[in-house]
C-alpha cells in the first residue's frame, strides 16, 4: 500500500509540473518573440523481476515505482508576425537570433523579440531589457549600434548651380530670384542673379550675383547663334558672404540652355544645385539586410551599421532566460552573418514576432494533465482507504 501511495504522489508531482509549464505558456501568450516548452515524463525505474511460479518471462514479477519529468523542451518555432507601425521594431523572416549584451560585460544573450529604442546615448537598446543591441562592424565583429557621429547630417558649402531654359537675346536684362547657396558652415544665403547684354558685343551677357546690398561680378556668358560658347559657359566666382569664410562657386548654362528671341521673356531656371544646411534625424529605419538607414530634415540620407544575426549547431544548447532571451550556456554562435545573407532570414521592419504558443494544443494538454492529476490523487486516497481498512481488522482483534 505504501508503494501505491508513494506511485501516487510521484503521478501528483509530475502532473504539477506539467501544469506548471502550461501555465507559463499560457501566461505569455502575447509576449513577444516568447517560445513555448513542453515536458516530457518518462516512467521510473522498475523492482523485482526474480520470477517464479511457472512463468519463463524475464520480466515476471517487475513492478513500476511511478512517473517522473525528465525535462522541459523549447519549441523554437516561428511565432506569428505583428504590425506596429514603430520602425525600429523587426521580426526576422527566417533562421537566425539577434544579439544583446549588458553594457557592463560582454556576455551575450540571443532574442527573436525585436522591440528596440535608442537611449539617452544614442546605443540601440531592447525595450524590455535595457540590453545593447548587437551589430556587425566591417571586420565582422560584433558592435554596439550606435547613433555616433548620426545625429547630424554635416552642413555641406554649396559649389556647383547648373541651369536651363531660355535667355531671351532680345531682352534688355533679366533677373533670377531666390537662389538658395549655403556657406561652409550652414548657413544659407538667398541671393539673386542680374543678367544684362554687353553693349556692342551681341550674345554676350554679364553675369552678376547680389547679396542684399552687396553685388559680386561672376563672369561674362556668351552665346552664338543661340547655343552656350564652350569655354564661356561656365562662370567661377568666389562668394564670400559676410562672417563666414569665401568659397568657389561655379554657374554652369552648358547644358539645356539656349539664348533665342522671346521678347522680354525668359525662362532661364536653376535645374539643379548642391549645398546642403545642418540637417537633424527625421527617420531611422532597418532595410531588409539589417543596415540602419536614415533620412535627415535637410533632405540627405545616411546608413549606419548592420543588425547582427547568430546561428547555432543546435537550439538544443539555448537556455530559457527571462524577456524572450536564450543563453548559449559557455557555448559560441556557430555563425554571425548580416541578415539575407546565407543561411540566416532578413531583417523586417514595424513588426514584431508574436509568441508561439498554440492556445489549442494547450488547453488540450491542461486537460490531460488536470485528469491525470486527478487520477494519482484518486490512486493515493484509494490506498489510503485500504491502509485504514487494514489498521481498523487489526484493531478489532
Amino acid at each position: 500500500m505504501f508503494d501505491s501511495i508513494s506511485i501516487g504522489m510521484s503521478g501528483l508531482q509530475t502532473f504539477s509540473k506539467g501544469l506548471k509549464v502550461i501555465s507559463n505558456n499560457v501566461a505569455n501568450l502575447n509576449t513577444p518573440g516568447f517560445k513555448s516548452s513542453n515536458i516530457d515524463f518518462a516512467a521510473l525505474y522498475y523492482q523485482g523481476g526474480e520470477g517464479g511460479g511457472f512463468s519463463t518471462d524475464v520480466n515476471s514479477g517487475q513492478t513500476g515505482t511511478g512517473v517522473t519529468a525528465l525535462t522541459t523542451f523549447i519549441n523554437f518555432k516561428d511565432g506569428d508576425v505583428r504590425q506596429t507601425g514603430n520602425s525600429l521594431d523587426v521580426s526576422i523572416d527566417g533562421q537566425g537570433f539577434l544579439i544583446t549584451k549588458d553594457s557592463t560585460d560582454d556576455g551575450y544573450t540571443y532574442t527573436r523579440a525585436g522591440q528596440f529604442e535608442f537611449d539617452k546615448d544614442g546605443n540601440l537598446v531592447s525595450r524590455a531589457t535595457g540590453r545593447q543591441v548587437m551589430g556587425l562592424s566591417a571586420d565582422g565583429k560584433l558592435d554596439v549600434i550606435s547613433l555616433t557621429g548620426l545625429r547630424i547630417s554635416q552642413p555641406k558649402a554649396s559649389t556647383s548651380v547648373k541651369f536651363s531654359g531660355n535667355l531671351s537675346s532680345s531682352a534688355t536684362n533679366f533677373t533670377l530670384d531666390s537662389l538658395k547657396l549655403v556657406d561652409g558652415v550652414g548657413g544659407a544665403h538667398v541671393v539673386k542673379l542680374l543678367f544684362k547684354p554687353k553693349t556692342g558685343e551681341a550674345g554676350t551677357w554679364t553675369v552678376t550675383v547680389v547679396d542684399g546690398t552687396v553685388e559680386t561680378p561672376a563672369g561674362e556668358l556668351q552665346f552664338l547663334a543661340g547655343t552656350p560658347v564652350s569655354g564661356k559657359d561656365k562662370l567661377n566666382f568666389k562668394f564670400a558672404p559676410a562672417g563666414v569664410p569665401a568659397f568657389d562657386i561655379a554657374l554652369d548654362f552648358s547644358q539645356q540652355v539656349t539664348s533665342f528671341s522671346t521678347g522680354t521673356t525668359s525662362t532661364l531656371a536653376v535645374s539643379s544645385l548642391d549645398g546642403q544646411v545642418a540637417g537633424t534625424v527625421t527617420q531611422v529605419d532597418f532595410d531588409s539586410s539589417g543596415q540602419l538607414t536614415l533620412k535627415y530634415s535637410n533632405g540627405a540620407s545616411a546608413v549606419g551599421p548592420s543588425l547582427a544575426l547568430a546561428t547555432f549547431e543546435s537550439t538544443a544548447h539555448l537556455g530559457q532566460l527571462g524577456a524572450s532571451e536564450f543563453s548559449a550556456q559557455g557555448l559560441t554562435p556557430t555563425k554571425l552573418a548580416r541578415a539575407g545573407t546565407e543561411t540566416v532570414g532578413k531583417i523586417v521592419s514595424k513588426q514584431i514576432e508574436g509568441s508561439n504558443v498554440d492556445l489549442s494544443a494547450e488547453f488540450s494538454d491542461l486537460i490531460v494533465m488536470q485528469r491525470g492529476y486527478q487520477a494519482s490523487s484518486r490512486i493515493v486516497s484509494t490506498a489510503n482507504e485500504m491502509l485504514q481498512d487494514l489498521f481498523d481488522m487489526k484493531g478489532h482483534r
